[in-house]
């Protein structure tokens, strides 16, 4: 010990001695006579003095560190994910589903209120220039989303209650579809997007319509202990049909809009056909082999194995990409094959979802509440038309789905309950809305409403179950008193 303290002053004077000795020498060198032509911004020091004090220097220091790229996007980052969090935590008191908190998060980090209480902050963090890479890295979370619906599909739960979730999911889309279609008539004059025909546009409102969201509705019924009675199971049956057929008609409608012909479109939807007949009839059995026996079973899969999974995942998306379809339909497929053995499967989803909730899809929610501009909607017209579509999506899902139910044998109150949660649309709908939002269908106006009806139609889902389950306790007590 006493040695080190007396070597070490001897260290630091040899590297003093060293560095002075280097610096002397190197001042003394000539520049490169090469020209190297790189336009640079001008450095600040450089600038001529205009006779600003000390603190305006240093708060315009600031302001230029705050605008860099990687600076801007941490403080979107802490900003999203926190009121994701905050907003999510709420509801969850409130006896509503978490995502409704994350949705109305994004809402409120978007124009319709931050933009709208605090302009000047509001165009200092989320500037038109900086939503590039927030919808990249929102994408990816929407990707890793689709992947673990993929992956909860029980197809066993669909061969037991074919009979039932087949014809529920199929009036509960149709009714809704024929509904949105048929709204669409009223709606394409004044709200359809510049440049857009009829066809994609009504197309897009029937999908608005008529879709369920899956992994919305079983959080709900995992949260009500719901998940291993008959409605719960006959839900999530219906639920998963209804997704399988929705994202279908959703791929065809945008294979019909990329490809812009009849040749393209009919191409387009061949070799996406083809692609599912590959990745269920090849692939689907030979998975488990790929990864192994051991692996699957040991239940935690090694870092091999998940970047395996990650490559196979996005690999599929890029896939349905280039196919013409959109990157999500991929990565849905990629969960429908991941083998089910042991505790594989829900072992890669616990992982996956913890990153892609917390992180990437609040993310999501951010860019969708940036694109949903309330304001919009200032005029009594707009309220009144927005009303209009939660009453029309309402009346075709619920209604429909509770009027089928009830034709397969099923009670009043348990189709009603069925009902109103096949109405739950969620994080799914915003998914179908960006869709089409990003392919010039939607105009901001109709966007705004449709993100609204997602978000009243997904927070009635708990006061209609907690109603249906007055009139079955009512019901019961009527019965025994007879």
């Amino acid at each position: 010990m006493n040695r080190s303290l007396l070597v070490y002053p001897l260290i630091l004077i040899v590297f003093g001695l060293a560095m002075f000795a280097v610096v002397e020498h190197g001042s003394k060198l000539n520049a490169s006579r090469f020209t190297f032509h790189v336009s640079r911004p001008p450095s600040p020091a450089l600038q001529p003095s205009t006779g600003v004090g000390p603190s305006a220097s240093l708060l315009a220091n600031l302001r230029q560190n705050f605008e860099d790229p990687l600076t801007r996007l941490f403080v979107q980052l802490i900003l999203i994910v926190l009121a994701a969090r905050v907003c999510g935590s709420l509801m969850h008191k409130a006896g509503q589903p978490a995502v409704i908190g994350e949705m109305i998060a994004g809402i409120l980090l978007g124009p319709s209120l931050l933009g709208w209480l605090w302009p000047g902050f509001f165009q200092l963090v989320f500037p038109p220039a900086s939503l590039g890479t927030l919808r990249m890295l929102s994408q990816i979370g929407v990707c890793l989303f689709m992947f673990v619906i993929g992956m909860e599909l029980d197809v066993t739960q669909l061969k037991h209650q074919a009979r039932t979730a087949v014809f529920v999911s199929q009036v509960g889309i149709l009714l809704p579809y024929l509904l949105g279609v048929l709204s669409a008539l009223w709606l394409f004059p004044g709200l359809a997007a510049p440049g857009t025909t009829f066809l994609p546009f009504a197309l897009f409102i029937g999908i608005s319509m008529s879709i369920t969201a899956f992994p919305v509705l079983a959080r709900i019924l995992e949260e009500r202990g719901l998940t291993r009675t008959n409605l719960g199971s006959t839900a999530l049956a219906c639920a998963a049909t209804n997704d399988v057929a929705a994202w279908t008609v959703l791929a065809v409608v945008v294979a019909i809009v990329k490809a812009g012909g009849l040749a393209p479109t009919g191409l387009s939807i061949i070799l996406a056909v083809l692609f599912v007949a590959v990745m269920l009839f090849w692939i689907k059995p030979r998975v488990t082999g790929w990864l192994g026996h051991a692996a699957l079973e040991s239940g935690v899969p090694g870092k091999g194995i998940m970047a395996a999974v990650v490559v196979f995942l996005f690999a599929c998306a890029f896939v349905t990409d280039v196919i013409g379809l959109h990157a999500l339909f991929g990565s849905f497929l990629a969960g429908i094959v991941m083998p089910s053995h042991g505790e594989f499967r829900n072992s890669l989803r616990v992982r996956l979802e913890n990153f892609s909730s917390v992180f990437l899809l609040p993310l999501f929610f951010a860019f969708t509440g940036l694109r949903t501009q309330i304001g919009l909607l200032h005029e009594p017209a707009g309220w009144l038309i927005c009303l209009a579509l939660i009453a029309v999506a309402t009346l075709g899902k619920l209604g429909g789905s509770m009027f089928a139910a009830r034709m397969t044998g099923i009670n009043w109150v348990d189709s009603f309950a069925l009902g109103a949660l096949m109405n739950t649309r969620g994080l799914v709908e915003l998914i179908a809305l960006n869709i089409g939002y990003d392919l010039g269908i939607l105009s901001p106006p109709i966007f705004t409403m449709l993100v609204v009806m997602a978000l009243v139609t997904t927070g009635m889902t708990g006061p209609l179950l907690d109603l249906s389950d007055y009139l079955r306790a009512r019901h019961a007590l009527r019965t025994k008193l007879i």
